[in-house]
């Protein structure tokens, strides 16, 4: 199943690509309204989703590198060790694995995630987030179907 690790090295990219742009672009800039539910924003989240632990003095980071280090590799290998025909969850495994890696990039270099996707009902606005956040979203959702849906008992 080592072919499936082009799907996670494709999310990496566009991952850090579009925290590139994004950081570059939107710098020192109010956010850039795309539609009336939707806005591009610079955040810098030091925690983990929903920013947990964000505000809790640094040494979060290297805690959230090792954690996602170590869950990188146990997906690694994970994936190595499917049978080449369970399709799904080598696909949920892969984007997990490139949302991971492309956050754990963010974190080991910067000390922060870079988040830029502003979700927002009227009032009401979504956490913040990025590529690789909807990476390891719809590995999960992919994940909930292959367990509910696709598995069959043996």
């Amino acid at each position: 199943m080592m072919r499936w690790f082009w799907l996670s090295a494709v999310v990496v990219i566009i991952d850090q690509l579009s925290k590139f742009y994004v950081s570059e672009s939107l710098a020192s800039q109010p956010p850039m309204e795309l539609t009336s539910w939707l806005n591009l924003i610079l955040a810098h989240n030091t925690g983990a989703a929903f920013s947990f632990l964000g505000d809790a003095g640094g040494w979060q980071r290297w805690f959230f590198v090792i954690l996602s280090s170590v869950v990188s590799i146990v997906i690694a290998v994970w994936l190595m060790r499917l049978p080449k025909t369970n399709i799904c969850l080598a696909s949920a495994l892969s984007l997990i694995l490139g949302g991971a890696v492309g956050n754990l990039i963010d974190r080991a270099w910067f000390g922060y995630v870079v988040d830029f996707i502003d979700f927002h009902i009227d009032t009401w606005h979504y956490a913040t987030f990025n590529i690789a956040d909807s990476a390891i979203f719809i590995g999960a959702i992919l994940m909930l179907i292959d367990a509910f849906l696709l598995s069959t008992d043996e």
